[in-house]
């Protein structure tokens, strides 16, 4: 993705700094809990969650499009530069996939789900932590973060440079929007299962997890 690759040296060296986890971690941590073997993490970006993959016993591998962002990557994880909406990846061979705080900036999300869904192993589970769709967006203005007000867009799914925090990232790079039943729906239609739910921290959170199992296959068409 080339708008990462133009802002992979701001991002290690200035973004990640900042403060404002939202609880991202410990969403992470409580949907996915200990386990073992590999873990492929979608959109690895820079590799910042491969440490707490490792805390929790799995061998993270990541799969990310910007050649930038992977460069501060492969100091971290093993990785490889793909589309994750086209893994290169074995039907049925992985036993968890992880996507942290990146499908809005993957406007073809829902074919990323349906390649998860394809990879996993019987009993494999997939855990998505991404922004919260009810409450960031460029339709919600944070400006105060206890009171969140939101206008008209939430509906809409769109891309947008309109940034929603005070971290000066969506204002370079855009993003895309799902609302909450386009996001989980994408679930069902991919054949996931979903288990449980999780929100970050926050008054009006930022994070919004979900935990879900192999399932039996997407949805018929209607």
């Amino acid at each position: 993705m080339a708008a990462y690759d133009e802002i992979a040296d701001w991002y290690e060296a200035e973004f990640l700094d900042r403060p404002g986890d939202h609880g991202t971690g410990d969403v992470l941590r409580d949907l996915l809990g200990a386990g073992t073997g590999l873990c492929l993490e979608v959109g690895c970006g820079t590799g910042v969650h491969a440490r707490l993959l490792r805390e929790l016993g799995w061998t993270p591998v990541g799969v990310d499009l910007s050649a930038g962002m992977l460069r501060y990557a492969a100091e971290r994880l093993p990785v490889v530069r793909g589309d994750a909406a086209r893994l290169a990846v074995r039907d049925s061979s992985v036993l968890a996939v992880v996507s942290v705080m990146v499908h809005t900036d993957m406007p073809a999300y829902p074919d990323v789900l349906r390649e998860v869904a394809r990879v996993l192993a019987p009993g494999g589970v997939f855990v998505h932590v991404g922004v919260h769709p009810c409450f960031c967006g460029g339709f919600a203005d944070r400006t105060d973060p206890d009171a969140v007000v939101i206008r008209p867009g939430y509906r809409d799914g769109h891309w947008t440079t309109e940034s929603w925090t005070d971290q000066g990232l969506r204002d370079k790079v855009g993003a895309t929007h799902l609302p909450l039943p386009g996001l989980l729906n994408a679930f069902l239609d991919a054949g996931l299962v979903p288990e449980r739910f999780a929100e970050g921290s926050g008054v009006t959170p930022v994070v919004l997890g979900v935990r879900s199992a192999a399932g039996r296959g997407g949805a018929d068409p209607a």
